[in-house]
Formats: C-alpha cells, structure tokens, sequence
C-alpha cells in the first residue's frame, strides 16, 4: 500500500478547510468573485515555503470544469506546450485549459515568452506559484499578465489548529500545552515543515512534552536559508532599523539574520555600508567601529564575534545620520565628467624637470603651513571651472563641528581676496 505523506494527508479539501491567507478567501475577493462567474483569472501565487500555495491553487482550479495541464519546469518540454496553446487557441471551448505551472521562476525567458499570447488573448489561464520575487524571476512581460497573490507566514493559531487536527485523528498521540507552543515556534510559519516533525512522532506514539520534544527536533534555521532571497528582505529592514535609529529594532534583524544563518560577515559589510552611507561625517566613528567589528568577527568567529556586531549595529543606529558626503561626493562626481578634460591650475602642479619650470608648472605656489594661519586661500579648480561648493556640513553631530571650521576657512578666505 502506498504511503501518504502528512503533507498529502492533510491538505484541505475544500477552501473551509484552508488555513491562512485570509486576505484572499473574503466571499467579495478576486478568488471567489471568479469562482461564482466561472472564469478562473491568471493567478501567480508568491510566498514563503510551506503556506499553502499549492493547496491553494489546487483547490481554486478544481472550482472549474475546464481541463488542467501541469507544466512545471522540470516537464517543460516546448514542441508540447506549442502544442496545447495552439489547441486551445483554436478551439471554441466556453472554459479555457489551466496551465498549473509550480515553481515558474524556474522557467527560462524563452519559456515565459511562449506564454504571453496564449495568456494575452484569453485561450489559457495560468496558476503559477513561486517563492521567489517575481520582479526578480519572471519577465515583465508575463508579470503583467498575472495578478500576484501575496502569501504570508502562518500564525502560530494557524499552526496550533493543524497540530490539534493531527492529534485529534492519532489517538496514541499527544502533546504538552509547551510542547505545541516549542512546535509551532519551530516551525516558523510552515505547514509543510511542522507537518514533516509531527509525522514520525504520531505514527510512533506517545506523550511528549517540551523537554522530550526539544530531544527530537533538529535545530531551528527559520525561513530564511543563508544565501536566499529572504537575505535582502532582513538586511532591508535592519539597514532601514539603522537609519531610522531603532537600536532595538535593529538587534533584532541582525539576530533575524544570525539565526538564519547568514555569513556574519556578509552583515558586518554591510554595517560598514551603513556608517559611510547613513551617518558619514556626522559620526566619524560609526566606520572605525564597523571596521574593527568586521576584524573582531574574523579573530573570534561565532559566537563570541556576534557581540561585536551588535556592538556595532546599536552605535551605528544611535549615531547623527547625514548624507552630506553622499550628496557632496555625487555633485562632485557629475561636475567631474562634465569637465574632465580640463586641466589643473598651473600652480598647482609638480614640476620635476626645467622645462616644465619654464613652462610655469608650480610657479605662484604658495605652501599653506608657512602662510599666515597656516592658509593660503589659493584657487584649486581648474580655470574654466567655476568653485563649486558640494559639501554643506549639517548642524547634527560631528558635522556641526565641520561647520564651524569650513565658515571659518571661508572667512579667511574672504580676508585674503
């Protein structure tokens, strides 16, 4: 006798039964709205792993009497699917076929395009999910063609009501109040994982309680896996918890990010980033910390080396933020290839040999240590190029004391003229 998995024996069997994703199964929502007309839309179901994608999706195309074609990637084969959408494209069937396609991010461009026709002229409909972006994934082209379907984590009352269910229907099978608490926690919002646990403990038997299921669960990793796509989510909100000076908001992403697993020092990169991006001058300080954060992680490792990165993700969100570097160092950069091809001032440029003596290299140099207050007020752009001024120091932090002595150089400067 073949064996059910969990995960095939308590999927829903009707939209009553799913759990989750309230927001999409309101009776006035676009899932049930095409149901009561009879038309399935093109649909692209994107979230994280274990939330009921395909479920969901098996269950919405089975509200239709139209015929179902599954063409995920690995069975991808295009003389077929030319085929099939040349069928439908001719034939006068009130119901158009469903293309069910599970993991559409792994199609190839030339494979999405094959689509967009079929799709465009209404001979198809499509179900696609994917845990991946779909700005990232798929073309603009079929994107816009699909109306996506956000789906989030489960609860961790979504998870409980599943546990519930599973014992309700093993007899020899129960677990603690804390014991379903340590489950559903562990599970991290995915059905399909906490499933994938509670199988071989049911079908073994047997009370647990917190301390004897802690025994036969492996380490929690969360969601995200290093690497993934999950990884620029959390650094988005840690760098954002940084900007926005959230120290506690920011431990928080960072240990999002360490419990997941990511390099420790792909975060203290991008610390370093912070400090030079969000706080600059302002702070000068926030990149000497960063910096000796990253080497203190590479001495130590985890987990001693984490603190240092902690260390450093609360300094940098308690500093003054500016970007008047940032903003300073562009204009710069955009008068720079405007007039890139003009030349220094002749007195300020080295000269080596006689003849570039005579040409009047360095001649009218004045060396500002020996000049008055140690200021020459000298001209350093080129000639043809109006004196910009890029850098305005803001009245916050560090930069309030740039403010000063760049007034106090243009005074002098003044003075000189």
């Amino acid at each position: 006798m073949r064996h059910i998995s969990f995960a095939e024996r308590f999927r829903p069997r009707q939209l009553d039964q799913f759990l989750g994703q309230e927001q999409w199964l309101e009776e006035s929502g676009l899932l049930r709205r095409s149901i009561l007309r009879g038309h399935p839309a093109s649909l692209l179901f994107w979230g994280p792993p274990g939330t009921g994608k395909t479920s969901l999706a098996g269950l919405y195309m089975n509200a239709f009497s139209c015929s179902k074609v599954d063409l995920h990637p690995s069975k991808f084969q295009t003389a077929e699917v030319k085929r099939i959408l040349e069928e439908a494209s001719s034939s006068p069937l009130l119901q158009p076929p469903i293309l069910w396609i599970d993991e559409v991010h792994r199609l190839t461009r030339p494979q999405q395009d094959l689509l967009l026709r079929a799709v465009e002229q209404g001979s198809v409909s499509i179900i696609a999910a994917t845990t991946e972006n779909p700005s990232f994934v798929l073309s603009n082209a079929l994107l816009s063609r699909l109306t996506v379907l956000t789906f989030t984590s489960l609860s961790k009352e979504h998870l409980l009501s599943l546990i519930d269910r599973v014992i309700k229907e093993h007899d020899e099978f129960s677990l603690s109040k804390g014991a379903k608490d340590l489950l559903a926690l562990w599970a991290a919002g995915d059905a399909r994982k906490l499933l994938g646990a509670l199988e071989p403990l049911a079908e073994g038997g047997g009370h647990f309680d917190e301390k004897t299921l802690k025994k036969r669960l492996s380490s929690h990793t969360g969601p995200l896996q290093a690497g993934g796509e999950g990884r620029y989510l959390l650094i988005s909100a840690l760098h954002k918890s940084v900007r926005g000076s959230d120290p506690n908001a920011a431990l928080y992403y960072l240990s999002r990010l360490l419990v997941a697993g990511e390099d420790p020092l792909y975060i203290a990169r991008r610390l370093i980033r912070m400090a030079v991006e969000d706080i600059g001058l302002a702070d000068p300080q926030a990149l000497s910390l960063s910096l000796r954060a990253q080497e203190c992680y590479k001495a130590l490792g985890s987990p001693e080396g984490d603190l240092a990165l902690a260390e450093a993700a609360v300094y940098l969100a308690l500093s003054p933020k500016s970007v008047s570097i940032y903003t300073a160092f562009d204009k710069a950069k955009e008068s720079a290839q405007k007039t890139s091809h003009l030349p220094p001032p002749a007195h300020i440029l080295n000269a080596p040999t006689k003849w570039m003596k005579e040409q009047g290299f360095s001649k009218g140099y004045k060396y500002d240590p020996d000049e008055e207050d140690g200021f020459s007020g000298q001209e350093y752009f080129p000639e043809a190029v109006e004196e910009k001024e890029f850098f305005t120091p803001i009245e916050r932090g560090f930069e309030r004391e740039l403010s000063k002595r760049l007034q106090y150089f243009n005074k002098l400067r003044e003075k000189r003229d």
